[in-house]
């Protein structure tokens, strides 16, 4: 047939044509190929065009080499292209990324405020028009490495800190969830007005696919164990896990990933009624519904304790594309086996098909499927650093300033003798980052380009003041060394998921004999680096002023803004700061609310000339 007559290849046709069109030339292998979303470190060439591979993914860290150079990372995602591109039919395939707070995995990337961070930025209810900017650069900096797709924004409504994925979730009440899925315009484009609810949308190649994700009910696991059970009635799933996929929809969101957890004893992967039914039927998604990672192995426990169960599951209950990662042709002789004796129905495949090249179709990968070097110029651009910069200023929030309300410390004078300044996490790119950050659970040190706290002091003060950096101080040092004050950075070390799960939510050593040492002898600020809030109640007493920073990402320089007063604190609390963790669960709203600093509280200071 010659080449004038592929429909699926004109872009003049209509979308359902170009679907249909290629769908009836399709073998069932073609088809399942499409389903398979392997990791980048079992991909190649020659598997993408052996298999017909539909999709690629860096898994949390997984990158072609530890500061792979943006050419490297074109050049492999390219590779992959040409293998599906030389199949039968051409699919090309599509390449997935976690980019949580900017291009995460990506060395010299702009590296964004977490989501609680995000979700502080408000006067009112949250700032949706910069998190929709934040959506934009990050699309310009993951295209630039030839990426078109990303597995962003997480929407879960994080109801209990000693979740360890809380820091991406924006906020414990789903009406900033609800405002903060703007990243998702920002990401993709605004949907025209033309385009109907519910079908993907992606505005041009300067734009990626969007992914909600967990659904659902990922923030409201019992103790906030990570992927355990949710158990909530219908009413409070609907209320306040679900509302923020209704706006993502509305929005055109390309695809919505499932979550590991379980809504009463049920795993959402397993969740015929909630991804077929509602999701798709009634919400009337018609974009990618895709697995987590190794999802349909930890639908049992232990995990992959019966496949075949799982492969039938999993895909009877709706899901499209699989995240495999790495044993694709076990899964893919599961599946064809299963569809071949009628397990699964050739209907359900072709709707996953159907989605998955509908997306593609959106993206324009037939008419673009190669990336190119003519984007470079926006990993860690100058504009996308202020942007975070500005991020991290809307963001912190602060909850005491000054022993009195009479006394306040806060802004601090530049000109000063000689200041301390102390703490762990003062001086260290990757603390202040978090997880998700160059590796997945991240990691401390210079592990990327930014500004540390530190350095944004030093940057910030007269040029005549002494700054004393002492990452661990004694309390003799402190005492005899005429310090005009004190500024302590202290919080958590860096983790992701399982790994972030806490009970106690204490703050780790040395942060606390730090406090006491400095606090203890000189007027001092504690500005906390953590993912969520944390046990500081027995420390509060000692401080003159404290400032939650959450997980700034690379502009340290956004933090001393506010502190020497160049712009006011304006940011408030997207989570309920507790008193102790007995209390937890505890939202605004409950019964036994009596919180340290409650859900939206934060002082402001004025921006100041003074010297």
């Amino acid at each position: 047939m010659a080449e004038a007559e592929l429909l699926y290849k004109n872009p003049d046709q209509p979308l359902n044509v170009r679907i249909r069109d290629l769908m009836r030339r399709m073998t069932l292998e073609e088809k399942i190929g499409q389903m398979v979303q392997i990791d980048r470190a079992v991909a190649s060439t020659e598997v993408m065009k052996k298999y017909l591979i539909g999709s690629v993914l860096s898994g949390g860290g997984s990158a072609p080499a530890k500061k792979a150079s943006v050419e490297t990372w074109v050049n492999m995602v390219n590779d992959f292209q040409k293998g599906a591109l030389s199949t039968r039919l051409g699919i090309p395939m599509i390449y997935g990324i976690d980019a949580v707070h900017g291009h995460n995995t990506v060395y010299g990337a702009t590296i964004f405020p977490h989501n609680i961070g995000l979700g502080a930025t408000r006067q009112v209810y949250a700032d949706p028009a910069l998190v929709k900017r934040i959506g934009a650069a990050t699309a310009l900096e993951v295209r630039a490495t030839g990426i078109p797709y990303v597995f962003a924004p997480c929407i879960a409504v994080c109801r209990d800190p000693r979740w360890g994925r809380c820091y991406e979730s924006y906020s414990e009440d789903p009406k900033i969830v609800r405002a903060m899925t703007e990243l998702i315009p920002g990401l993709q484009g605004d949907r025209p007005a033309n385009v109907r609810k519910g079908v993907p949308y992606l505005g041009g190649q300067e734009k990626v696919a969007a992914c909600a994700k967990h659904y659902v009910g990922d923030g409201g696991t019992n103790k906030g164990i990570n992927e355990n059970n949710t158990l909530v009635g219908r009413h409070e799933l609907f209320s306040i896990h679900m509302p923020a996929y209704y706006d993502s929809i509305i929005k055109g969101v390309a695809t919505v990933m499932v979550s590991y957890s379980s809504w009463n004893g049920v795993k959402m992967h397993a969740n015929r009624e909630l991804i077929t039914g509602f999701l798709k039927n009634t919400l009337n998604f018609k974009g990618i519904v895709i697995s987590d990672w190794e999802g349909l192995d930890r639908m049992t426990t232990p995990p992959k304790a019966n496949y075949t169960w799982s492969i039938e599951t999993g895909v009877n209950a709706g899901l499209d594309m699989i995240m495999i990662p790495y044993n694709y042709t076990e899964f893919i002789d599961g599946l064809t086996f299963l569809v071949k004796n009628k397990f699964i129905p050739m209907s359900r495949i072709n709707d996953a098909v159907k989605r998955i090249l509908r997306v593609k179709f959106v993206m324009g990968v037939f008419e673009n499927p190669l990336a190119d070097l003519s984007m470079k110029k926006y990993i860690g651009s100058k504009e996308h650093r202020e942007l975070a910069r500005e991020a991290v200023r809307k963001s912190l929030v602060l909850l005491k300033n000054g022993k009195s309300e009479k006394r306040p410390l806060l802004p601090l004078p530049k000109k000063a003798t000689k200041i301390l300044v102390a703490g762990i996490h003062t001086n260290n790119i990757g603390y202040q980052c978090g997880g998700w950050t160059i590796d997945w659970q991240g990691q401390g040190g210079n592990i990327t380009l930014g500004t540390t706290i530190l350095t944004a002091i030093k940057n910030t003060v007269d040029q005549e003041t002494e700054v004393v950096y002492q990452e661990n101080p004694d309390a003799k040092f402190v005492k005899s060394n005429k310090f005009s004050y004190a500024i302590v950075v202290v919080g958590e070390h860096p983790y992701a998921e399982t790994n972030g799960d806490s009970l106690n939510l204490t703050i780790p050593d040395p942060g606390p004999s730090i406090i006491d040492n400095v606090c203890g002898a000189i007027k001092c600020v504690v500005v906390i680096i953590s993912g969520r809030p944390v046990a500081v109640k027995p420390y509060v007493a000692k401080m003159d002023a404290l400032v939650a920073a959450w997980l700034p990402g690379t502009e340290g320089q956004g933090v001393a803004d506010l502190l020497f007063g160049d712009y006011g604190f304006t940011g408030k609390l997207p989570h309920t700061w507790f008193k102790t963790v007995d209390q937890l669960p505890m939202n605004v709203g409950d019964s036994h609310y009596d919180p340290l600093f409650p859900f939206g509280f934060g002082l402001t200071t004025k921006p100041t000339n003074a010297t």
